[in-house]
């Protein structure tokens, strides 16, 4: 059986029979890497006990496979530069008499796009502790269709979890268990129609896939004004069409600003003077590190603010587990629309979760990442002052990902020059909404995303190619 690891940018295919095995499946998968060119020469690789802790397997199988092959010429190490792919080391070209094909595109070696946390560090032993528990004590009916608002298991710890971590006001009958963010946003597209809510006030600045979610439900999707205090709340009022906006107060995404207490305050005024909805996007507020907690806008107005939270950035994306915190006159409404939909998130895992929580592991993981991101964004702060010290960086007391801005004309070509470096990154102006004015030149940098091998390497190319 073959075990496919993404790791400092490259999918290494290794057979995992026996500790033989694995050290010559990691020098033919690192070989191949080299040759295909998803490895370039001159690339920096991961230290062994690094790569090791990345792939899950022992730091002397990587030293020895890393020996072996700087034997046979395909690395180079030297002290104090580390582990790096040979110059002489060149891509396969094919032979002269191979038929033409397309060239086969290779993905960038590294990536600081925002939207992802570190995914090597999922907590897999406390979760298959959590999972067990769980299922050891799972009910008969937990294997059924069930409630469409979620199991009651989880409902009842989140309760307690939100009002406890955020500031929420969230008892277990006003929840319901999603299949993700991007599920929420659909229901309260599908209830704010019904309710014949024409326009949904965004964000000058944030997600096109949110936006068109919303468009698909039928809804127009004005945009609100953004500066440096956060989305511009007191305008809704002149917005006479608007029947509810989607904001990220906590951590403004992309810009990293939090909304203004003021601009809180005003948010909750329109929403009770017009009877609108604010739908408020928590994506990562369980990470801070220079600042005292900003609680979630809910506990302002539980009857006129739909919350909206997700494991996505603290645990993993692919747990497909969020959950929306509902005034009391949406809960029939929204629970209707998702036994239309039927897309109902697996109890098994509900309950994983649950006893995940419960347990106090959840807290433990949310603790350790705090710790680790903030390192990186040190490191990124400490790199960026050194390499660029005339470029600005913002964004950056919480969250996963920080702003740096560039001088004016240079974001595509900086973008552009990555590339070619193998490296991943988004300009600020892929995240404008249409009727938005443009703003600044500037990069939003991902410092969650990477994992421990590839985050060096990443930074590196970074401060390469900023002017």
């Amino acid at each position: 059986m073959t075990d496919s690891w993404a790791t400092f940018g490259a999918d290494l295919h290794i057979d995992p029979a026996g500790a033989a095995g694995l050290r010559a499946g990691l020098m033919n998968a690192l070989r191949e890497a080299v040759l295909t060119g998803r490895l370039t020469p001159g690339t920096r690789l991961p230290s062994s006990r690094t790569l090791a802790a990345d792939l899950g397997i022992a730091r002397n199988t990587v030293a020895d496979a890393y020996a072996e092959l700087v034997a046979e010429g395909w690395l180079t190490a030297r002290q104090g530069s580390g582990t790096r792919v040979a110059q002489r080391a060149e891509p396969r070209r094919p032979a002269a008499t191979a038929p033409r094909s397309r060239p086969v595109r290779r993905g960038p070696a590294y990536s600081l796009t925002p939207g992802s946390p570190d995914l090597s560090t999922f907590p897999r032993a406390d979760w298959l502790k959590a999972a067990r528990r769980a299922l050891t004590a799972a009910p008969n009916d937990a294997f059924g269709y069930g409630d469409p608002r979620g199991r009651i298991e989880l409902r009842t710890v989140l309760a307690d979890y939100l009002a406890r971590a955020r500031g929420v006001y969230a008892a277990p009958e006003r929840i319901v268990i999603c299949s993700g963010f991007l599920h929420g946003l659909m229901l309260m597209g599908k209830v704010l129609r019904k309710r014949r809510v024409r326009e949904v006030a965004v964000e000058s600045y944030g997600l096109d896939v949110h936006w068109n979610v919303l468009g698909d439900a039928g809804l127009r999707t004005p945009c609100l004004p953004l500066d440096g205090l956060g989305s511009r709340t007191g305008e809704l009022v002149a917005m006479r069409g608007v029947g509810a906006v989607l904001m990220t107060p906590a951590h403004q995404f992309p810009t990293g600003v939090p909304l203004h207490p003021d601009r809180r305050a005003a948010a909750v005024d329109w929403a009770r003077g017009a009877g609108g909805l604010i739908l408020e996007d928590d994506y990562d507020g369980e990470f801070r590190y220079d600042r005292q907690p900003v609680g979630a806008l809910q506990g302002l107005d539980p009857e006129r603010v739909v919350y909206m939270g997700t494991t996505s950035k603290s645990l993993a994306p692919g747990l497909r587990l969020a959950w929306m915190v509902l005034p009391q006159e949406l809960v029939k409404e929204v629970a209707e629309a998702k036994g239309d939909i039927d897309w109902v998130s697996s109890a098994p895992d509900q309950l994983t979760l649950a006893e995940f929580i419960e347990s106090g592991a959840y807290d433990r993981h949310v603790r350790s990442m705090r710790l680790r991101y903030r390192r990186r964004r040190d490191q990124l702060v400490a790199a960026l002052a050194e390499q660029a010290p005339a470029l600005r960086i913002s964004g950056i007391a919480a969250g996963l990902h920080a702003v740096l801005e560039l001088p004016d004309g240079s974001e595509r070509s900086v973008i552009q020059a990555a590339a070619f470096q193998g490296l991943a990154l988004e300009g600020m102006a892929r995240f404008r909404h249409a009727d938005a004015e443009a703003g600044n030149d500037a990069l939003v940098i991902s410092f969650g995303a990477p994992t421990d091998s590839a985050w060096t390497g990443a930074l590196e190319a970074l401060c390469r190619v900023l002017p």
